[in-house]
C-alpha cells in the first residue's frame, strides 16, 4: 500500500512538472504579412510576401511603375495563389502558370521566381499602354488565360500590395513573426542588390546600412521600398530588425508592426540580422 502511495505521488509530481513547462513556454503566433493600405487590408502568408516584394523589387530595378506591380501581383494571385508550384493545367507551372510548351523557358527556369517574374515583366511592357488598361485585360494580354475577367478579383489587395512595397505608403506592410533564421548581413546585401540592382549599401557587422540620397521625396519613397522588402523577406534571410524614417519593426516585436524610432533616419535604411 505504501509502495503503490508512493508512486502514485511520483508520477503526479511529473504531471505538474510537465504541465508547468508547457504554461511557461510561450505559445507560439500566427504567421502572416499585412498590406493596409487606404482601408484596404492584404493578408498574405510568409511564402507570398516572398514572391510580392520580389515583383515590386525587379520592377523598381527595371524602372517599372507601380501599375506594373500591382498587374503582376493580380495575375499570380489568380494563377497559383502566389505560391511556387510545380504543377498545373497541361504543363503550366511556377508562379503565373507559364508554359514550357508556349516558349515561356524550361521546367527549371520557369520555377526560378526572379526569371518567371522577369519574363512577365518582358511580356507586359510590350503590351501598349499596358498602364490605363483594365487589369483584366493587361493580364489577359500576357497570359492568354481561359479565364480573363477572374484577374479583376484580384485588383484592390493587389493594388495595396503595389503601394506599400513599393514604398509609396509609408509603414503600411508588416509581418508577424515567431523567429527568423539566423541571418548574415552579406547574405542580406547580395539578396538585395540581386533584386533591386544596387543601392549603394554596406555591411557593418551584422547590419546592412543603406544611405538614400536625393530629393525627400524620391528618398522616402525608395528607402521604404527597401524597408518593406527586408521586413516581407526576414523570415528566411534571419533579419531580427528594420529601422527606417522614425520607424522600427522586429520580429520580438512584430505584433506590434512599425513602431516610433526617433533614431531612425529619415535618409538611411538600416537591416540588423543576428
Amino acid at each position: 500500500m505504501k509502495l503503490r502511495w508512493l508512486l502514485a505521488g511520483a508520477l503526479g509530481l511529473t504531471v505538474v512538472t510537465v504541465a508547468a513547462t508547457l504554461h511557461d513556454r510561450e505559445p507560439s503566433r500566427a504567421e502572416y504579412c499585412v498590406a493596409d493600405v487606404e482601408g484596404t487590408r492584404a493578408q498574405i502568408d510568409l511564402e507570398q510576401a516572398r514572391w510580392t516584394s520580389l515583383m515590386a523589387a525587379m520592377a523598381q530595378n527595371r524602372g517599372l511603375p507601380p501599375r506594373a506591380t500591382t498587374i503582376a501581383i493580380a495575375t499570380a494571385y489568380q494563377e497559383s495563389r502566389i505560391h511556387n508550384i510545380d504543377y498545373g493545367d497541361r504543363d503550366s507551372i511556377g508562379l503565373f502558370q507559364q508554359r514550357p510548351s508556349q516558349g515561356w523557358g524550361t521546367v527549371e527556369e520557369i520555377l526560378q521566381p526572379p526569371y518567371s517574374i522577369g519574363k512577365f515583366y518582358d511580356g507586359l511592357v510590350e503590351i501598349p499602354d499596358y498602364t490605363t488598361l483594365e487589369i483584366t485585360v493587361a493580364a489577359q494580354a500576357v497570359q492568354r488565360s481561359a479565364f480573363p475577367r477572374a484577374y479583376a478579383q484580384h485588383e484592390p489587395a493587389s493594388r495595396s500590395l503595389a503601394s506599400s512595397l513599393r514604398g509609396y505608403s509609408p509603414a503600411a506592410f508588416t509581418c508577424q513573426l515567431n523567429e527568423s533564421g539566423v541571418g548574415s548581413a552579406t547574405a542580406v546585401l547580395a539578396d538585395v542588390n540581386a533584386a533591386f540592382g544596387d543601392l549603394g549599401g554596406a555591411v557593418t557587422g551584422d547590419e546592412v546600412v543603406t544611405r538614400f540620397t536625393g530629393p525627400p521625396e524620391d528618398t522616402r519613397i525608395r528607402g521604404w521600398a527597401l524597408a518593406h522588402y527586408a521586413v516581407a523577406n526576414a523570415s528566411h534571410l534571419g533579419i531580427t530588425s528594420v529601422s527606417f524614417d522614425g520607424r522600427r519593426w522586429s520580429v520580438a516585436d512584430s505584433p506590434e508592426g512599425w513602431t516610433s524610432s526617433p533614431d531612425a533616419a529619415a535618409d538611411t535604411v538600416v537591416i540588423r540580422t543576428r
